[in-house]
């Protein structure tokens, strides 16, 4: 234990000495949280559109004063025919565009039925959908209206079935709340593991490396030695970002915080591994880094954090059983918002715990000790 307490002595000097490690550690992940959560906004407030009217009806200027009327929709301009409506969208002044053709009002008053055309820009696939989403629940109100007044009943008079929506755990439906708690997840990941990639390497650079090995430190010295710090600062941030998130984005904190920061220090374990064990094979912080970006690169764009899992393929779906950041993302956000307990979530950690024990594991085999 005396000989690990030096250990450990040695490694928070040096990273605190390290004036180019203390922003990474306590300074970016701040900022870069409240950035990107602002950024990583995939709601429509202001969808901009444009409408051709071609039947110039009473019934025809109902239907468009829903749209003005609407906080999700913002008209760009007028346009007085299809090429003038699709030069908007081209020039991306629009997002969509309503067309309303000739005879709509005569077609609904007659035949008891009309058609009108939504034309969306779907190079952005998700805004489109959304965009799509609220015009047609703009005109499905329409539509009650006028089902309501074909039956001679007044506008406040509901219909005969009616459907009431409960969000459960997300009342407001806002977005931060489920953006917060994954951004956090993602910050100590990549701080762990590309701080954790660091740190031997940099020993090599410099020549120390082959200092240690000659002394008669062990290996399990050595690299818990390395991995303790970084996982005392991981487990440091996860509380300033909760405090963050709480002050800032006013997240809910439904669940157990002991819970949540025990998972915490068992996960933490898998990434620094992950880190120890890049640094076993590289030489130099550059390489180290590059390495580390490659894993995290593919752990977020498959965790669940921008795109739903059950949204990926088949074969996608199936690697995220073996991507941990998958199983984090999944508990904090069920921890914080849901209020999830140990049994709720047990399976989760016994995953993480295997995890941990298999890449602790092959750090401390990667790592060769020499002299």
């Amino acid at each position: 234990m005396r000989v690990l307490f030096y250990i450990l002595q040695k490694e928070f000097l040096q990273i605190f000495r390290n004036k180019a490690m203390l922003p990474i550690i306590f300074v970016l992940p701040i900022v870069q949280m409240v950035i990107l959560t602002f950024a990583a906004d995939f709601e429509l407030d202001h969808i901009t559109y444009t409408y051709v009217d071609s039947d110039l009806s009473a019934t025809s200027k109902r239907l468009l004063a829903k749209f003005e009327d609407s906080p999700y929709f913002q008209l760009s301009r007028t346009s007085d025919d299809f090429k003038d409506g699709m030069e908007a969208l081209d020039q991306n002044e629009a997002t969509l565009m309503l067309r309303i053709p000739q005879g709509f009002s005569h077609d609904l008053q007659k035949e008891k039925k009309a058609m009108i055309m939504l034309d969306v820009n779907s190079i952005d696939g998700q805004a489109a959908t959304l965009s799509f989403s609220y015009a047609t629940g703009i005109i499905s109100m329409y539509n009650k209206e006028i089902i309501m007044e074909w039956n001679g009943l007044a506008r406040e008079v509901s219909l005969p079935v009616e459907t009431r929506v409960r969000y459960w755990f997300n009342e407001e439906m806002e977005y931060k709340n489920l953006m917060v708690p994954g951004i956090l997840a993602l910050l100590i990941t990549m701080v762990g593991m590309f701080l954790s990639a660091m740190n031997i390497v940099r020993e090599k650079e410099i020549g120390t490396i082959e200092q240690i090995n000659v002394t008669p430190i062990s290996k399990t010295h050595f690299l818990i030695g390395k991995m303790f710090p970084f996982w005392i600062i991981a487990l440091f941030e996860l509380g300033f970002g909760l405090t963050i998130g709480r002050l800032i984005f006013e997240i809910p904190l439904n669940g157990s915080i002991p819970l949540l920061f025990a998972y915490s220090a068992i996960y933490m374990l898998v990434v620094l591994g992950i880190g120890l064990w890049i640094s076993s094979f590289t030489d130099t912080q550059q390489q180290a880094m590059f390495m580390a970006w490659f894993f995290i690169v593919i752990f977020i764009l498959m965790s669940g954090l921008f795109t739903p899992i059950e949204n990926m393929p088949q074969w996608a779906q199936a690697l995220t059983y073996i991507n941990p950041v998958a199983y984090y993302i999944k508990v904090v956000r069920a921890i914080l918002l849901k209020g999830s307990n140990f049994y709720d979530l047990q399976f989760d950690f016994l995953v993480i715990t295997i995890f941990a024990a298999v890449m602790m594991g092959l750090a401390l085999l990667s790592y060769r000790k020499r002299g």
